[in-house]
């Protein structure tokens, strides 16, 4: 690799990025845009995506059932995709998955056929969660961790965080106003959720354009000398060849394997409350509709956003497991505490100061992934640690179905949500508290 320019500013983020002679600039403004684009998609798609599926015909039990097939075929998709980024090409496979983004919007908008959604769900690339789903952020990372020096890598995903949570934020506004104010002038429901797919299938043309701007310096460096590693070698310092590898992975997979444990536990946590439910439960419990959850979703994710950009100031301060662990409890207390508001805005209140710190150990834990695995493993392991997030949440919302569709049991799984989530801040603080990132050894 070239030797490093001295540091550039990239004004518009307020961001120092260290570029070396052989990086286009354009990359990292063309990967924030993706990110942009995506997750305004994936907001503008899950207030409405519930109150859509009930409109075809489906209770709420096939409801999370389909969401669960939807995030497992995910999970399936996103690991063979990211797994194979590095060797096949990181460009082909975000191509690729923004494809599958476009032929699952196309196939929810012309069908009602409860099969045929089955299959687009599982074999496309659909979020009811509002969050990230499919290949992109992993392969996106790792390229953005090829870019970046180590000491910007955190302060960089934190930027990217509030870039995607405000998409997401907007989205969800744009998504339930668009909704309402369809059917206030004489739409049907199903028309004006349908517009808002047909919507969602275009945001996946427009990444498939933006993703062929890329340019090489974006994919994996090519390694041919197989070079062991000693205890105290730096992993910078590593070069290996594919063989010994199991999904992409070689010396970091024990570390891999963990987190990945872990992160499942969490993200099955986080699919009992995903986007679309929780704006179910909004909707069944204080008769909300879809102009005014846009607007509640709105706020909670430009919070989330500013509190993932908070984030990197904390964690150059007080370290990434230590972020990521204090500021996640307290944002699980406040999920748990959500259904026991007699009225909706104290409902709202307690749960825009749960987004308000909820989002800070996102770009914490992204960035720590990062940096305790090997420079040739970064897409593989973002890719296994993603996908056992995938897998978590996906076991999750038929569950959520069920419980909701129990009166008595109607706000159980934002108890075990936060629950759940608490433990998994206890069992990584205890494992990984030790295994510092490069930047806090120094």
């Amino acid at each position: 690799m070239a030797p490093k320019q001295p540091m550039a500013a990239w004004s518009r983020l307020g961001l120092e990025i260290g570029y070396t002679s052989a990086m286009p600039r354009r990359d990292i403004p063309i990967l924030f845009t993706t990110r942009i684009v995506r997750l305004f998609a994936y907001g503008f798609l899950s207030v409405i995506l519930a109150f859509y599926l009930i409109e075809v015909g489906l209770d709420e039990r096939a409801v999370g059932l389909l969401f669960t097939l939807t995030l497992a075929g995910d999970a399936g998709i996103s690991l063979w995709l990211t797994t194979s980024a590095d060797r096949i090409g990181r460009r082909r496979m975000l191509l690729l998955g923004a494809l599958l983004m476009v032929l699952a919007g196309v196939v929810f908008r012309l069908t009602r056929n409860p099969l045929l959604l089955t299959a687009a769900a599982i074999i496309g690339v659909i979020s009811p969660s509002g969050n990230e789903i499919g290949p992109f952020l992993s392969i996106e990372q790792a390229a953005l961790t090829q870019l970046l020096p180590d000491q910007h890598r955190t302060q960089s995903f934190a930027w990217y965080n509030l870039a995607g949570s405000f998409a997401t934020a907007t989205g969800a506004l744009a998504g339930g106003w668009l909704a309402k104010i369809l059917q206030s002038n004489g739409w049907s429901a199903l028309a004006a959720y349908r517009t808002i797919l047909t919507g969602y299938a275009l945001a996946g043309g427009l990444l498939m354009l933006l993703f062929l701007l890329l340019s090489p310096a974006v994919e994996a460096a090519k390694e041919l000398k197989p070079i062991h590693r000693t205890p105290r070698q730096p992993f910078d310092k590593l070069e290996v060849t594919a063989q010994g590898r199991l999904l992409g992975l070689h010396q970091s997979r024990g570390v891999v394997a963990k987190l990945s444990a872990l992160f499942a536990l969490d993200a099955f946590a986080g699919g009992l409350v995903i986007q679309s439910l929780m704006a179910y439960w909004f909707h069944a419990r204080f008769g909300v509709d879809e102009g005014v959850l846009g607007s509640i979703f709105f706020g909670a994710n430009i919070l989330a956003g500013i509190s993932a950009l908070l984030a990197a100031r904390i964690a150059a301060k007080f370290g990434l497991i230590n972020t990521m662990v204090y500021t996640h409890i307290p944002s699980s207390i406040f999920l748990m505490l959500v259904p026991l508001m007699p009225s909706l805005p104290l409902a709202i209140a307690v749960l825009l100061a749960r987004f308000s710190i909820s989002q800070m150990d996102v770009p914490t834990r992204q960035s720590y992934t990062m940096a305790v695995v090997a420079p040739d493993e970064r897409s593989a392991a973002s890719g296994v640690t993603t996908i056992a997030r995938s897998v978590g949440a996906a076991l999750s919302p038929s569950l959520s179905g069920l419980l909701l569709s129990i009166p008595s049991l109607f706000s159980v799984p934002f108890y075990l949500c936060g629950g759940l989530k608490i433990v998994y801040d206890l069992v990584l603080y205890q494992n990984f508290k030790r295994l510092k990132p490069p930047e806090e050894k120094a």
